[in-house]
């Protein structure tokens, strides 16, 4: 995305843009991609069970597209800047439309996770593209409601993803959740054309292929390797030497940048404690969200066995939690400083996580709540403190790339929270889950997956599913674990002052 001041030039299909209707179709496109990450998580049990995925396939269901949306982000919302906003949201919806329709029609997992990818593909150059239409068409006195408003989509979509989700799997099969998104896509691009100014740098930075080359391949192998690692084991050269091969590539896109007139991503922004810790509570805040959701689904639908909506409405307790404390944080930042209700944040959003790594197979809800509040707790009060440190921390003319950093700590943080909390859990539930006595066939199925072990039934579920409880207890208590060394780092970063 720019990165300088530079004017922008805004046309319109039709003359004047209509505000209302622009900021309407905008924040559509968005809740469409937003609520993708989330929404799928109700499918996966059936997904698994017709398309017979296995644990890791399930992960890669789930994570091929926000792996490719998050490594995508920077570089597509930059060509949107070069070439128009408005172009790349009708790409993007075109794209995200095609892939979720050929998604609906696939039978295999392979396959599955291919489109799933090209659908990221579709996300990554609508997102940026949103809000940048927004800041670009919006007049200064209509601009910072119409923010808020985008933020607010944001934030909710996620949650309104999983209950539609539900609703439509009550009535139909996994396939019309895909439909769902092609619906939602095709209205989108009706309103794109229809009254969506046309809007881009008029004298944009030149284009940084070789970062975004290096970021994407340095976090794909990353994940690739967190991912995979059940499979192969911890230990093996393959996921040990993926993992390198990953970190080295990292590094090599830090010194180059570092040495770029125009970088992607300015790594020396970082050296800003408040961006710097802005930065890394965003991306453990949905590393943990986003991977919650991944575990707790199958945990609702195959281990205490509720329907695919009682599953997404059992969530809705954590914007009990949630939304007082997003009020109540910006007034707790005004009176005691930033750090306090932050780290108070990140504490209760790991209080949660540990209440909730206790379930057993016999969890009652009283017990999932008891976590879910204290968790939506937690996001509230850390969540605003965390996107206006980055925003803060920047000068006027750095602003987009604030945006961009935050759009990517919530996309990545949520690819590897989905990688390392799926891949606790597959490691898990194969270490600790033996059969004896049965045939080859239906112990390979079984132990490949929860689902595989659903279509058995019997005391081979039963086994299965106390396995799978195991691997979401260390899932989860790793996630807490973690939310605590952030609160300990944004506590030591705050503690030196506001400024760099």
């Amino acid at each position: 995305m720019s990165t300088d001041p530079r004017p922008t030039a805004v046309g319109s299909p039709g003359g004047t843009p209509r505000h209302g209707a622009v900021l309407a179709t905008t924040c559509l496109a968005l809740a469409t991609v937003v609520a993708a990450m989330a929404s799928l998580n109700v499918a996966l049990p059936d997904i698994a069970r017709h398309t017979h995925a296995d644990q890791t396939q399930q992960t890669w269901i789930i994570d091929a597209y926000s792996l490719v949306f998050a490594t995508l982000l920077l570089p597509a919302g930059a060509l949107g800047d070069r070439f128009g906003r408005r172009r790349a949201l009708v790409v993007g919806l075109v794209v995200y439309g095609t892939g979720s329709g050929s998604a609906a029609l696939a039978t295999g997992p392979e396959l599955l996770i291919a489109l799933r990818a090209l659908v990221g593909v579709g996300a990554a150059l609508i997102m940026p593209a949103t809000l940048s239409t927004i800041t670009s068409s919006f007049p200064a006195a209509q601009r910072a409601r119409a923010v808020s408003i985008w933020g607010a989509v944001a934030g909710g979509s996620g949650v309104l993803g999983l209950v539609a989700s539900g609703l439509l799997l009550e009535w139909w099969s996994w396939q019309s959740v895909f439909w769902f998104n092609v619906l939602l896509a095709a209205v989108a691009l009706v309103g794109t054309v229809a009254f969506v100014p046309e809007s881009a740098e008029l004298h944009p930075a030149p284009l940084d292929v070789i970062g975004a080359v290096l970021s994407a391949a340095g976090i794909a192998a990353l994940v690739y390797a967190v991912i995979e690692a059940p499979v192969h084991g911890w230990d093996d050269p393959l996921t040990l030497g993926g993992g390198a091969r990953g970190l080295l590539i990292l590094t090599g896109f830090v010194a180059y940048e570092a040495r770029r007139a125009h970088p992607l991503l300015d790594p020396r922004l970082f050296g800003n404690r408040r961006f710097a810790a802005g930065s890394l509570s965003l991306t453990l805040q949905f590393f943990a969200l986003f991977g919650f959701m991944f575990v707790i689904m199958q945990y609702l639908q195959l281990v205490r066995g509720d329907s695919a909506l009682t599953a997404a409405l059992s969530l809705l307790a954590m914007p009990i939690g949630m939304v007082p404390t997003s009020r109540l944080s910006p007034r707790l930042t005004e009176r005691l400083g930033a750090r306090a209700p932050w780290v108070a944040g990140l504490l209760l959003l790991a209080v949660g996580l540990a209440v909730l790594s206790q379930l057993d197979v016999a969890g009652g809800y009283w017990h999932i709540a008891a976590g879910l509040i204290p968790l939506g707790a937690g996001l509230g009060l850390a969540m605003p403190p965390a996107t206006t440190a980055i925003t803060d921390a920047l000068p006027r003319k750095l602003q987009n790339v604030g945006s961009a950093v935050n759009d990517l700590s919530r996309e990545l943080g949520g690819a590897l929270g989905i990688a390392v909390l799926g891949s606790i859990l597959t490691a898990t539930y194969r270490n600790d889950f033996h059969l004896t006595g049965v045939p080859s066939h239906i112990a390979e199925a079984a132990g490949s997956s929860l689902a595989g072990a659903a279509a058995v039934g019997g005391s081979v579920l039963r086994e299965a599913q106390g396995a799978f409880t195991t691997g979401l207890q260390a899932a989860l208590l790793g996630a807490a674990v973690t939310a605590v060394a952030t609160a300990l780092a944004v506590a030591v970063l705050l503690r030196r002052g506001e400024g760099p």
